[in-house]
């Protein structure tokens, strides 16, 4: 069965200033033959029945009223994706409720963009220098968004900060949500750039996650997602050289390595608890570096950085009253398409005053 339980209070305070409040509660379906009343209801008389209320005498007064515990032998979907009909062996069927994440009216409020992958506008002063996140306990939850070996690292790489984890897979392979959430971006290749078919998850505990190079996905911005739902298929959308996942994990809009949180060969997480800290949110800081380690890593300059052409070379621009892409890529000797893949937004988004864009 599944449970969700939420440390939020349903108020006004915005969502990233309540991070530590946080519950995420998840665990796997079963249907036993001797308790299908149990969540369901059906046209068989099971629609009175509590939970709580059902125990062995009962048990055996529906096995008495069927002639027999019927067997489960399908599962089809509804228009809910929550709510399944089961069908048993006897000609019988009924509905099964899987409960919803409890998702704080906050989530989708905060610095919540469709149109544009990364959350703008926090700033790093803002982050708390320490943050416990709560990822698992008894009864909480999560799943690895694809098994496999990570073939590149939360690194620079060829003079670019690589914000993330590359996982090996198949084209076609299933991706998964890590934790309880609601999808906030769904974008694919024309306007996300070099991420290819990519979905952005906000979590109740505080993270988002990317799931880039997508082939697929068969979610979409507002969908509530539970740890462990089908999301996507892997693929090699985008900048990619072959077919992988490429999965970051964000908090308040940094970039942190993914191994500190998850290991991805055996498919477990390294703890209950994540203690986040804010040197993390350096590229040179990866899984593996004590905090003198990590402290020291965040202080060099980026590798290979001899040369400044490619940092030089980008030209920014801010957003100022009665601007338009279109104006703004006329002034700057450009097209819409190529500012919105530098973005990684759409050709509809709102432009805000202030808002820093890529231009070049």
């Amino acid at each position: 069965m599944f449970v969700v339980v939420s440390g939020f209070s349903q108020d006004n305070i915005g969502f990233f200033q309540r991070l530590r409040n946080i519950f995420v509660v998840h665990d796997t379906v079963f249907i036993y033959a001797d308790s299908i009343a149990q969540g369901m209801e059906s046209e068989v008389g099971f629609e009175d029945l509590d939970e709580e209320e059902v125990d062995e005498e009962e048990d055996e007064e529906l096995n008495k009223k069927l002639g027999g515990i019927p067997t489960p032998f399908d599962t089809l979907d509804t228009e809910d994706k929550f709510r399944k009909v089961v069908l048993f062996d006897n000609n019988t069927w009924l509905y099964f409720n899987i409960d919803k994440p409890e998702i704080p009216d906050s989530l989708d409020k905060d610095y919540w963009y469709t149109d544009i992958i990364h959350v703008v506008g926090i700033e790093m002063k803002d982050i708390p220098d320490e943050v416990d996140i709560l990822l698992v306990d008894s009864i909480h939850g999560y799943c690895i968004p694809h098994p496999g070996p990570v073939t590149s690292k939360f690194q620079y790489r060829r003079r670019r900060p690589h914000k993330g984890v590359d996982i090996n897979l198949n084209t076609g392979d299933a991706v998964y949500a890590a934790f309880d959430g609601v999808v906030r971006v769904d974008m694919t290749t024309r306007y996300s750039g070099g991420y290819g078919n990519v979905l952005v998850i906000r979590h109740v505990n505080g993270l988002e996650t990317y799931y880039g190079h997508l082939s697929k996905y068969i979610v979409k911005s507002g969908d509530i997602v539970k740890a462990g739902e089908l999301i996507g298929y892997g693929g090699s959308t985008g900048r990619s050289s072959g077919p992988h996942l490429h999965f970051e994990t964000r908090y308040m809009g940094q970039a942190f390595d993914p191994e500190r949180i998850f290991d991805f060969q055996s498919g477990t997480l390294r703890d209950e608890v994540f203690t986040l800290k804010k040197h993390y949110f350096n590229v040179n800081s990866h899984y593996g570096m004590n905090d003198t380690q990590s402290i020291a890593a965040s202080t060099k300059a980026p590798k290979n950085s001899g040369s400044s052409k490619s940092s030089g070379s980008k030209v920014y621009y801010k957003v100022k009253s009665g601007d338009t892409l279109g104006k703004i890529a006329k002034r700057h000797g450009t097209t819409i398409d190529k500012i919105c893949r530098l973005n990684g937004i759409k050709r509809t988004k709102t432009l805000q005053i202030g808002q820093r864009l890529r231009v070049k």
